[in-house]
């Protein structure tokens, strides 16, 4: 499964590019400024239905522009499938698969699983927990049925009972009910995937940072208690806030090194390797395990690594043996062999392929 054509409208400052891609490495480069990201961008959000770099899509619009588009076609073993996201200043996102409109995202990162590390990569350790586990449901998605739409309902009922708390509601039971149903389905199922995930990581992590980092996974609860013990007991504290403080909602991947947060003793450039290193383990394992080998978007993916980490980042993901989006300054950019497509991109337009 790859990303065989995209086409691209008013998405920052590409007012409109036509790229046909290969399974292979594709290289984007161009000057900085030039809109190679923007281009990454618009890939990230066929499988995603958002960006990389932030969630707010009206921010994605070309500034002369209403709306922006992006449509693309990906070659399956099975049949082809076409993606198109659309997003509004005025009617926000809207997308389809396959000309029909989608009642979830998850259809979209069903049809097209995509990942993408880029210099901000470090913010996966740096940041709060969201970023983490947007990382670890990605995977488990993929991989536990049933997943999406556990969280869909959890996500109802946490909604309700946030709005129950602000109104001050006397009985919270219907509502309790509901998180505990599917707050334990969802965290058993992470925990399986964290637990899959630990040969890939004992290896990833030593050979990129030289360190043996853990990785555990961090519930949302005390889970010496039950989902319902632990709502019961946060009751006042919630009522005082009023929103749910504990949960599934507030899960975590916990990253240490010699029973220390990482974050607290690892550099910057340290930090990036890190989260190099979640992504490398979790493409890792989903293809070993489960076959599936996602499009890679590589942006500047040089940068802050030293030349033997690069060349040990170099080895792993060639041998993923999955679709490259590259992204480069220069065309004869060749960290991952002879690209298989060379784009280039100046001012928001794009030449090649």
């Amino acid at each position: 499964m790859a990303l065989a054509e995209i086409s691209v409208e008013g998405l920052r400052c590409v007012e409109h590019a036509e790229l046909r891609l290969r399974p292979g490495s594709n290289l984007i480069h161009g000057a900085n400024g030039a809109g190679k990201t923007s281009l990454l961008e618009a890939v990230f959000l066929l499988g995603r239905g958002r960006s990389f770099r932030n969630r707010l899509g009206e921010r994605l619009i070309n500034h002369a522009l209403p709306q922006l588009r992006v449509v693309g076609k990906i070659s399956g073993s099975l049949r082809d499938r076409s993606l198109g996201v659309e997003v509004s200043r005025e009617g926000g996102l809207r997308a389809r698969l396959d000309a029909q409109n989608v009642r979830s995202l998850s259809e979209l990162a069903t049809a097209f699983p995509v990942q993408v590390l880029d210099p901000d990569s470090h913010r996966l350790i740096e940041d709060s927990s969201t970023r983490r586990r947007r990382w670890l449901d990605w995977a488990v998605f993929h991989v536990e049925p049933g997943f999406g739409l556990h969280w869909s309902r959890y996500s109802r009922g946490l909604q309700q009972r946030n709005a129950a708390l602000r109104t001050a509601v006397s009985n919270l039971s219907a509502w309790d009910l509901e998180l505990v149903k599917e707050g334990e389905h969802l965290s058993e199922a992470r925990q399986r995937v964290i637990t899959a995930l630990q040969p890939y990581w004992a290896e990833v992590s030593t050979v990129l940072l030289n360190e043996e980092l853990t990785l555990g996974f961090q519930a949302g609860w005390d889970r010496d208690r039950t989902l319902g013990d632990a709502l019961t007991g946060a009751l006042a504290r919630d009522r005082l806030r009023k929103t749910t403080t504990v949960g599934p909602h507030r899960a975590d991947v916990a990253i240490r090194i010699r029973g220390k947060p990482v974050r607290e003793v690892l550099s910057r450039g340290q930090q990036k390797l890190a989260a190099v290193a979640l992504t490398l383990c979790q493409l890792e394992y989903l293809k070993q395990e489960h076959g599936l080998k996602p499009t890679l978007l590589l942006d500047d993916p040089s940068a802050e690594l030293d030349q033997a980490h690069l060349q040990r980042f170099i080895e792993r993901v060639k041998a993923l043996d999955t679709q490259l989006i590259v992204t480069a300054l220069d065309r004869d950019y060749r960290l991952f062999g002879q690209p298989d497509a060379v784009f280039h991109v100046e001012h928001g337009r794009v030449t090649g392929g």
